[in-house]
């Protein structure tokens, strides 16, 4: 304890670093969790660039569902590319410290990455609603100038709606304990460390973090009410199942991303544990950029046709 108060350096000094505790503080943990992280960056990082090059070489997965997986294995690569990295390399070098600088910019791209994610999850939702609600209208309602728009704005909104609470953040004053119990910086333990009010900053979280992500949530509820409606029509148990099979894997992304999305940033900040809930991050941050490629993509039958017919050129 006399260590974590003398690195948090309590007095009227204004904070110009941060130290990041990550998840373990014992030297045997944190070179176990090395080597986990690491292989989850490095599945990530193949599945999902492996995910960008099938979809640019192979003209069959030139479709909208797959232009809008294509946008979100770029998400996810730099989702999980804002925190990773520099984690690993805490661990790597016992050197846990972080500038101001690199705190607020880590923040801006990983709040960045997941409003788009966000909304991209949405814009997703509302192609498999088109799909199977609409079929013999989807090519005229998922044209190539619509899918363009709708991916430019998920991008334009995530990246203002970040840019937002990092200006917000930048102005807040940091003149008591510098030790963030967490892995990387993030609003909620930045908050209950500033030293200044903090109520705008809370009110943002709420209204615009919280419209994106209820927005997006609702337009997706919406959607699968809409297809579940339409499955209940087909008469047949097998188009019933094949039409569901589609949105099975969809559906638990959105349940597991937006679950601790809510959970973690709306509500109230005194109710936050940097201790108790440094680990969710973990979950929609980390965990899930490494299975979108393999739940949404690498088990799709075209997916491995085309994997196949580059392996086949190669």
């Amino acid at each position: 304890m006399d260590f974590l108060q003398m690195m948090g350096r309590e007095n009227s000094t204004l904070v110009t670093e941060f130290i990041l505790l990550g998840l373990a503080s014992k030297p045997e943990e944190q070179l176990v969790l090395f080597g986990v992280f690491t292989v989850i960056y490095l599945v990530a990082l193949i599945g999902n660039m492996l995910i960008l090059l099938l979809v640019s070489l192979d003209s069959r997965l030139h479709t909208p569902m797959y232009f809008f997986l294509g946008n979100l294995s770029v998400v996810d690569i730099g989702y999980i590319s804002s925190t990773v990295p520099k984690m690993l390399a805490n661990y790597l070098s016992r050197d846990m410290s972080i500038s101001w600088a690199g705190c607020l910019s880590q923040m801006f791209f990983f709040i960045s990455f997941g409003g788009i994610e966000c909304l991209i999850l949405g814009v997703m939702a509302y192609d498999r609603y088109v799909a199977i609600c609409h079929p013999l209208h989807y090519c005229t309602f998922m044209r190539r100038r619509v899918c363009a728009l709708l991916a430019a704005a998920a991008w334009a909104i995530g990246l203002a709606n970040s840019a937002v609470h990092s200006c917000l953040m930048s102005i807040l004053s940091f003149c008591r304990v510098n030790i963030l119990r967490h892995f990387f910086c993030d609003i909620p333990p930045l908050l209950q460390l500033s030293c200044s009010d903090t109520q705008v900053n809370q009110a943002a979280t709420f209204a615009l973090g919280g419209g994106l992500v209820s927005s997006s949530l609702l337009g997706t509820l919406v959607s699968y009410v809409y297809i579940a409606l339409a499955i209940l029509r087909i008469r047949t148990r097998e188009g019933r199942l094949k039409a569901f099979s589609t949105c099975t894997s969809h559906l638990t992304v959105v349940s597991l991303y937006f679950g601790t999305i809510l959970f973690t940033y709306l509500r109230p900040n005194s109710t936050y544990s940097q201790d108790q809930d440094r680990a969710l991050p973990v979950l929609y941050g980390i965990i899930i950029p490494m299975l979108n490629p393999i739940i949404y993509s690498l088990r799709n039958k075209e997916v491995k046709g085309s994997l196949r017919k580059v392996l086949g050129r190669s």
